[in-house]
């Protein structure tokens, strides 16, 4: 289990529309007549590696957003609608060289066969910086768009667990396709004519309650091996999946106190699990408003607050401040034994350039953050080995 040391500080930031505040596309800074566009993620996307960040994700949904948790809402001054996640990392993949790309599935109305491939596709075009953050979903209208079944109530603790329970053999199918065909499985020899091994391609037969997938994937393994499976994990049935199926988990902790607490119980779900050998990632969520004058990130706040008509409030903890007040609070919380943390810019482009121009060189002051990147794919940026292919016979010495 990975243990917070004075240079293993990892920074990831979660995009999403014009920022996490509702107004935060009414801001000077903000574009948006190109929300829509390639070039605008892909500025974003730029700027967080120039940044030295290790990831991104990427927001998204199956149905518009909303002010509501689990309905639709009739509001029009707030952004409504988001490109599709997967599609824009892998728009954003060849014009970046080192960050990793982790798009959002709603997992409940996703085929899991289609998703490896995608991801694995990603994996490949990305040269080895893809992962996946799954999310389950409660809202009505995202199932009224499959007619599959009735949205799950989610309030419910014993359905909560029954959709994450899901969900956990949603990701173990993600990872055995990604597994089905052996690394060597592509022989390309074109003296012989012979261009895969099918000796080397394997079912999966995976059958649970809610689907079957037989396998094998129309994809080969991707360079990762595995790309790196992530999970938002605020609550003690989140935390099981979180330490069950992940690689990387997001909690959003309000104290110090609660971070101890919510990476206790990950850890405790990784070793009922039998993964106490592996390498669990716990990122603390973070929605930051930066300014480089004391108060002036709080005056901010305020005025979009005005803007909006309410005040903004969020799953995770809402920071205002400075570079080095928002650092003196990443040691306060890396102290409890987090590996890393995911920044939510209140507002785009600017909160990000405050996190990459005046955040990052504060921690890298303080010997808490890299100077340069030191690994090619996303697992090795944050430590992860290359997975053994499971089906792969073992190797003989």
């Amino acid at each position: 289990m990975p243990e917070s040391t004075s240079t293993s500080l990892h920074l990831a930031v979660a995009l999403d529309g014009a920022g996490w505040h509702p107004a935060a596309w009414r801001e000077p800074e903000a574009r948006p007549e190109e929300l829509f566009t390639a070039r605008y993620w892909a500025d974003l996307a730029a700027e967080a590696e120039r940044g030295l960040l290790d990831l991104l994700t990427f927001e998204d949904g199956l149905s518009l957003q909303s002010d509501e948790p689990f309905a639709p809402d009739a509001r029009t001054d707030r952004v409504r609608g988001r490109l599709d996640s997967v599609l824009v990392a892998a728009r954003i993949a060849p014009l970046t060289r080192h960050i990793g790309l982790v798009p959002t599935a709603v997992v409940p109305y996703t085929e899991p066969f289609h998703l490896s491939k995608a991801v694995a596709t990603l994996d490949f075009v990305s040269s080895g910086r893809a992962g996946l953050r799954v999310k389950i979903s409660g809202r009505p209208d995202e199932a009224a768009h499959f007619g599959r079944r009735r949205a799950p109530d989610l309030t419910r603790s014993d359905v909560l667990a029954e959709e994450l329970a899901e969900a956990a053999d949603y990701v173990e199918v993600l990872r055995r396709l990604w597994d089905s065909w052996e690394d060597d499985a592509e022989i390309r020899d074109a003296a012989t004519g012979r261009f895969v091994d099918r000796d080397k391609l394997h079912y999966i037969d995976f059958a649970g309650p809610r689907f079957r997938v037989r396998g094998p994937s129309i994809t080969p393994r991707p360079p990762q091996g595995q790309p790196l499976v992530a999970s938002l994990a605020h609550g003690p049935e989140t935390f099981q999946l979180a330490g069950g199926s992940a690689d990387l988990a997001f909690i959003t902790p309000p104290d110090p106190d609660a971070a101890r607490a919510a990476l206790a119980a990950i850890r405790a779900a990784q070793h009922t699990a039998g993964r106490d050998a592996e390498t669990v990632h716990v990122f603390a969520d973070l929605a930051v408003f930066l300014d480089e004058r004391p108060g002036a990130a709080a005056d901010r706040l305020a005025r979009l607050n005005g803007r909006a008509g309410a005040e903004y409030r969020g799953d995770a903890r809402i920071f205002t401040g400075t570079a080095a007040e928002l650092a003196d609070l990443i040691e306060e919380l890396a102290a409890t034994g987090v590996t890393g943390f995911r920044l939510r810019p209140g507002a785009l482009p600017y909160d990000l350039e405050r996190i990459t121009r005046d955040l990052v060189p504060e921690l890298q002051r303080r010997g808490r953050f890299r100077t340069a990147y030191g690994a090619s794919t996303l697992r090795g940026l944050l430590g992860l080995p290359r997975p053994a292919n499971r089906y792969a016979p073992a190797a003989t010495v």
